[in-house]
């Protein structure tokens, strides 16, 4: 079990002044990110223990992390 994740979540205080451009490299590694089929997920799923961040999520940071940093 993973935890639940939206990307289209709100987490607030939201600075309206603040927007990602339609060309942002965020939107493609979403994109990506989301691609991936469930089943190369599996491997990872576990139903003991407290529930682990999402797969997804954490792939999806590492990318933005690894992006930043070039």
């Amino acid at each position: 079990m993973f935890k639940n994740y939206s990307m289209n979540q709100l987490i607030l205080p939201l600075d309206l002044e603040i927007k990602l451009q339609n060309n942002d490299s965020a939107f493609s590694i979403h994109h990506l990110v989301e691609s991936i089929p469930q089943e190369a997920l599996e491997p990872f799923l576990r139903n003991t223990g407290c529930p682990a961040y999402h797969p997804l999520l954490q792939i999806g940071l590492l990318l933005r992390k690894l992006l930043v940093r070039f």
